[in-house]
């Protein structure tokens, strides 16, 4: 039903209630003419008593001040950085996110709505409406921390300047949605991949599953992996680098079926995209260790600042409350048997056969293998050290280690880690 002021003049309401008080007209014909319930009737009532000649029923609308100038200039100046970025076709982003700017602006001191910024936004051009997309019903649902870990990578050139792209690699908890591991990395590599599940289950403990996708990192596709017509492995016969490690933690991998049943973590990383790449524009960010740094910034408010949508809760909240009512799967990390050391666990592992010299050749070496008798298999565990520039090999025979030896790691450029 219309508003008073849309129906009645406030001559007419002013005779109603004139009436009513002088007891010609009963309250609830009054009511039935005027359309309205008792509350509004007495409310009504008492304004016409306070003040008879001033009552009015027009609509007044209570406006706030209008923003000022300066302000409207800052409004101004983050839109149009902002349609810089979306015009540039070699950044990864694609729709402007005007949550990011309110926050970028309350940092100026500039508080203002969302619906002003949009509004403001149309105004300047700097508005592209969101696509719609096809809703997907299927979903991962768990009961407890730990159940599931759904990992990804996004290669991005992340600031506009940066020379190349990197690869984002992140883990998330599918229960509490917190991030457990997000770091920049070169290249997305097995070794890489292999590196962000030991800072994660050093960190946290052995997972019950993983969630990944079917990129050849994670999972051996025969019609994809191989350039054999005639295929003696089929899908899944042959295990990755890091798939083996899974299975030496006694880690359960399960496949996604396309890139919409992995939304719980694509949508974490158009939010770290969308933020990371504007700061790295503002702040003129080019290297690497500088946007780890806003990695590191925007990963703490996503974990811990920020309510998610969809559990109403702050990440590190939730999944600290499921540890403490024991809703939780981790399990400790202790290094499996007959291993001894962590980089046993978490390494590259290749097998060679011992030859007539009691040698095996790797990668153009010829290494010597004491103690092991001639034509047996053996196991190596590569170890790339990165930050020494060596390559750790481990030698193992029938559960023990029969040589240790390191080599410069320019020496194995076969070797993808």
């Amino acid at each position: 039903m219309e508003q008073i002021h849309k129906r009645f003049t406030t001559a007419q309401v002013k005779a109603l209630l004139k009436g009513y008080l002088e007891k010609n007209l009963e309250r609830r014909e009054v009511e039935e003419i005027l359309g309205i319930g008792k509350a509004r009737f007495f409310s009504l009532l008492k304004e016409y008593r306070d003040d008879p000649e001033g009552f009015s029923v027009k609509y007044c609308r209570s406006s706030r001040a209008r923003i000022p100038e300066g302000w409207e200039k800052g409004i101004a100046h983050a839109l149009l950085e902002e349609k810089e970025l979306i015009d540039d076709p070699t950044l990864p982003v694609t729709c402007y996110n005007y949550s990011a700017i309110r926050d970028r602006l309350a940092g100026w001191g500039i508080e203002v709505s969302l619906p002003t910024i949009i509004s403001r936004a149309r105004e300047l051009g700097c508005y592209r409406p969101r696509k719609s997309k096809q809703a997907h019903d299927r979903e991962v649902v768990t009961a407890a921390v730990g159940a599931l870990i759904q990992h990804d990578a996004s290669h991005h050139r992340w600031s506009p300047y940066a020379e190349k792209p990197w690869a984002l690699l992140t883990s998330l908890d599918d229960f509490s949605r917190l991030i457990l591991y997000a770091d920049f990395w070169a290249a997305e590599t097995s070794w890489a991949h292999i590196s962000a599940a030991e800072g994660l289950v050093r960190t946290f403990g052995i997972p019950l599953r993983y969630y990944v996708d079917s990129l050849s990192v994670f999972r051996y596709v025969r019609t994809r992996d191989s350039v054999w017509r005639k295929h003696v492995a089929l899908t899944d016969d042959v295990d990755p680098q890091w798939k083996r490690v899974m299975r030496v933690l006694g880690v359960e991998v399960v496949y996604a079926l396309s890139p919409q049943a992995k939304g719980k973590v694509e949508r974490p990383y158009r939010w770290l995209q969308d933020r990371i790449v504007r700061t790295c524009a503002r702040e003129k960010l080019s290297s690497m260790e500088e946007v780890r740094a806003v990695l590191r910034e925007e990963v703490d408010r996503y974990n811990n600042r920020q309510v998610h949508s969809a559990t109403g809760e702050i990440p590190s909240l939730r999944f600290k409350r499921a540890v403490s009512e024991g809703s939780s799967l981790f399990r400790p990390f202790v290094v499996p048997k007959p291993y001894s050391l962590p980089k046993d666990v978490f390494c590259l592992r290749e097998k060679r056969v011992v030859n007539g010299y009691r040698k095996i050749e790797l990668h153009r070496h010829d290494i010597l293998v004491p103690g092991v008798p001639l034509r047996e298999e053996v196991e190596v565990h590569l170890i790339p050290d990165i930050s020494r520039g060596a390559m750790d090999l481990r030698i193992w025979w029938r559960d023990k280690m029969v040589k240790s030896v390191a080599y410069p790691l320019g020496e194995f450029p076969s070797v993808h880690f």
